[in-house]
């Protein structure tokens, strides 16, 4: 099954194709590699795809054969056992405007559940919060342990590194509390770097403020 030469918000990248040029769909996403020596492949919601200008249909061998990487499976090593992982990512159309943020949440026997929630004219800094809030709400109260992902270098401050919150400083101490109650860590990871269940909360936060829709994760 050949590849073609995409981008992806803006960047380049490989995406499974048909013979015609046109993207391989499964569930309305698309199996992508962000390099042809990348050994990891992801799925990218055929939305956010577009062919490139110019692009080359490239055969099969163009890239590296690998498994589809899942995103817990990188880091789900370091985790002890029946621990839960969450992906969070806020969005907001202007700053303030229509926010949202989206949440992925893996569970100990690797099951995905995902929500989302629309919240109105709010900024960044406040999508980013609720998203955590909202996947420490969601993950069960069995958890043993609970390891929230974020892009958010302002929420990691706020709520674990003591830095003096000037304004949204009730959603930061209600945040704080449930972080601390749930004896969750918090762990950065870059935004748009092709860390797949970051990129999926992305995609979630942006469905809530698109649609104006919200969705609890059904764990």
């Amino acid at each position: 099954m050949p590849w073609i030469e995409a981008t992806l918000r803006g960047e380049r990248v490989l995406a499974r194709a048909n013979e015609d040029g046109s993207f391989v769909t499964d569930r309305g996403r698309v199996e992508i590699r962000y390099r042809p020596t990348d050994r990891r492949a992801y799925r990218a919601s055929a939305q956010n795809l577009e062919v490139a200008d110019g692009a080359r249909v490239l055969d099969d061998a163009a890239c590296s054969e690998a498994p589809t990487a899942t995103g817990p499976t990188t880091s789900r090593g370091s985790m002890a056992p029946g621990a839960w992982a969450a992906y969070t990512d806020g969005a907001c159309s202007g700053n303030p405007g229509p926010a949202g943020c989206g949440v992925v949440l893996v569970g100990p026997d690797g099951k995905f559940h995902e929500g989302l929630e629309y919240l109105g004219q709010a900024t960044n800094n406040v999508a980013e919060l609720t998203g955590i809030l909202r996947a420490l709400e969601w993950v069960p109260a069995s958890a043993r342990s609970i390891v929230v992902h974020t892009d958010s270098q302002y929420a990691i401050g706020v709520l674990q590194k003591g830095w003096k919150a000037k304004a949204n400083q009730e959603l930061v101490q209600r945040t704080k509390r449930v972080v601390q109650a749930r004896s969750a860590r918090l762990v950065y990871v870059p935004g748009h770097q092709g860390v797949p269940l970051n990129e999926r909360a992305d995609e979630l936060a942006r469905e809530a403020v698109q649609a104006r829709q919200s969705r609890i994760a059904q764990v």
